[in-house]
């Protein structure tokens, strides 16, 4: 078990006084079997009334709503958290789905919904094509499948940071042969779907002390990655970024349908053409 400190600060500068409409905050890290929150909290600089909800799929999202305007808007998370995920975790598979193809019961296909459906077109194929390639043969190995995924995605694609906001399509990715980590991992999860299994992506954070793993070149940093549904098992956690299994140094804030749900800070404002100066955001992820 590791004790983290994660500061998440996002700055917005305007040219002048702008009227600051709410804004959606996703910055609570979720707590689990792995992950035990000590404390949380989100400051907004100027000061805003928050207002605090779940979503649909147990996030929690802050509404921060403004009385003032401001030439310029800082929000501020610290959260100190316990992480006790290992290296090598070990999934107790049910027997029915240790080998694929297999069957989700009719209550886990019900309730997986749309996390279980493709989410982008492929009228041509190429995406379901590219995933049925993992496919060893009649009966292969759920867990060799799954993995095998995770690695064909890094080796298939080459990692480069996007400043840009969106998300390639998981087939604008495999014909580029670049992307960002939200780009690995909605690839990862669509092929998973096409495959027939119940996935979802992840939005958080990447513990990297050793500066070793891709996504970060500081001791932390935003990071997305993917999960897929298997009965037994539960939630698997895959990072196809750095070909991980396992929520080692993952430190997760949201899970949902598409990376689209996951933004951590988003909202608008009212001022004239050029107003906005620009934005930075700083993420440090300390022991």
């Amino acid at each position: 078990m590791i004790t983290l400190k994660v500061l998440h600060t996002t700055t917005y500068r305007f040219n002048e006084h702008v009227h600051l409409l709410p804004h959606r905050l996703m910055l609570r890290p979720r707590e689990s079997r792995e992950l035990r929150l000590i404390s949380s909290n989100v400051t907004v600089t100027p000061h805003a009334a928050l207002t605090w909800a779940h979503d649909v799929f147990g996030n929690a999202i802050a509404t921060a709503t403004f009385q003032m305007t401001a030439s310029n808007l800082v929000i501020a998370s610290v959260a100190e958290l316990q992480l006790d995920a290992v290296a090598w975790p070990v999934f107790d598979i049910a027997v029915s789905a240790m080998s694929y193809p297999f069957r989700y019961s009719d209550d886990d296909w019900t309730d997986l919904g749309a996390l279980a459906l493709p989410q982008f077109s492929d009228t041509a194929g190429v995406l379901r094509s590219w995933a049925q390639m993992f496919v060893r043969g009649s009966r292969t190995d759920t867990l060799s499948l799954l993995k095998d995924l995770s690695v064909g995605v890094s080796e298939a694609v080459r990692y480069q940071s996007r400043e840009d906001e969106g998300t390639q399509t998981p087939v604008e990715t495999l014909n580029r042969g670049w992307g960002s980590c939200r780009d690995f991992a909605m690839l990862f999860t669509e092929a998973a779907r096409m495959l027939g299994f119940g996935a979802r992506i992840v939005s958080g954070y990447l513990y990297n002390p050793e500066q070793q793993s891709v996504g970060s070149s500081n001791a932390g940093s935003t990071h997305a990655w993917a999960e897929v549904f298997v009965p037994g098992a539960g939630w698997i956690t895959f990072d196809p970024t750095n070909r991980s299994l396992g929520g080692l140094n993952l430190i997760p804030v949201a899970v949902a349908r598409d990376i689209r749900q996951t933004i951590p800070v988003s909202g608008s404002f009212v001022g004239s053409i050029g107003a906005f100066a620009g934005m930075s955001v700083e993420v440090l992820v300390t022991s």
